[in-house]
């Protein structure tokens, strides 16, 4: 389902984090303060954060950390000022036990003083580079969130996580999305470039039309599906790996930071 485009009415990363805290903003951030870094959020006690955070260090193309918080913080100097990790995404996720258990707009309630925050890289800060470079992105197009998919590609187990990767998707005609590669190949830190191009089912991905999170968007027959890791791989995780307790941003609904994308980009 299409969603409403607020990306002309919340310029700054400021804009976007104080309309998400006010209510005003409950959709996609695709597209919205451009030239600035978001990020995928995951929360989780202290007690975890030590295995999660091996977790991502051998698994950097999904989970590419960009900051950790001290316990109980709500706030991250290295993400932004006037910044409230607990209000201002627009949509949350919450784990119990291993499994979803609900989402919220304002997680100040079940905040505790043990959580640790990772900020992790997300591709929606590349698709800028890739529009100013005339590279299309579809689901910006078409105003809806990116199309994300369960993957057979494993991932190396360590610090008592494991699973599968998740993957986004861009459709583009040949010539464009060899360029996509090149231009995101320049961001290692917000998943750099594809795990793979063509084929879905080589990476066990059934039908392009039924995202597991997300919206599907309408492919060409000319044009060629082009895949990378996802910051939405930690989700899976998490239940898999029957956590007690997370939370998470909602697929697509990020936290804008106030870092510039040419402080995350390779020259």
């Amino acid at each position: 389902m299409a969603s409403m485009d607020h990306s002309q009415t919340f310029v700054t990363p400021r804009d976007v984090r104080l309309a998400a805290r006010s209510g005003a903003l409950v959709g996609s951030t695709a597209g919205m303060a451009n030239g600035f870094v978001q990020v995928n959020l995951v929360i989780m006690p202290e007690e975890q954060a030590n295995g999660f955070l091996r977790f991502c260090q051998a698994n950097p193309k999904p989970c590419p950390v960009l900051a950790v918080s001290e316990p109980g913080a709500r706030h991250c100097d290295l993400l932004g000022e006037d910044l409230d990790i607990a209000r201002d995404v627009p949509s949350y996720r919450i784990y119990r036990d291993g499994e979803f258990d609900s989402t919220l707009t304002d997680v100040s309630a079940v905040w505790r003083d043990d959580l640790v925050t990772f900020a992790l890289g997300c591709s929606f800060s590349f698709e800028h580079a890739l529009l100013q470079n005339g590279v299309p992105v579809r689901h910006i197009e078409e105003g809806r969130n990116v199309p994300m998919y369960k993957t057979s590609i494993p991932l190396r187990r360590a610090g008592g996580f494991s699973g599968n990767m998740v993957v986004s998707m861009r459709p583009f005609r040949a010539a464009a999305a060899i360029r996509a590669v090149q231009i995101t190949t320049r961001f290692p830190q917000t998943h750099g470039a594809p795990v793979h191009l063509g084929d879905p089912s080589l990476i066990g991905i059934k039908n392009l039309g039924s995202p597991d999170y997300g919206d599907a968007v309408s492919v060409a027959p000319d044009e060629i599906p082009v895949f990378w890791a996802c910051g939405v791989t930690p989700q899976q995780v998490l239940m898999d790996s029957g956590i007690g307790f997370a939370i998470t941003h909602t697929p697509g609904h990020m936290l804008v930071t106030d870092i510039p994308e040419s402080q995350v980009a390779l020259l």
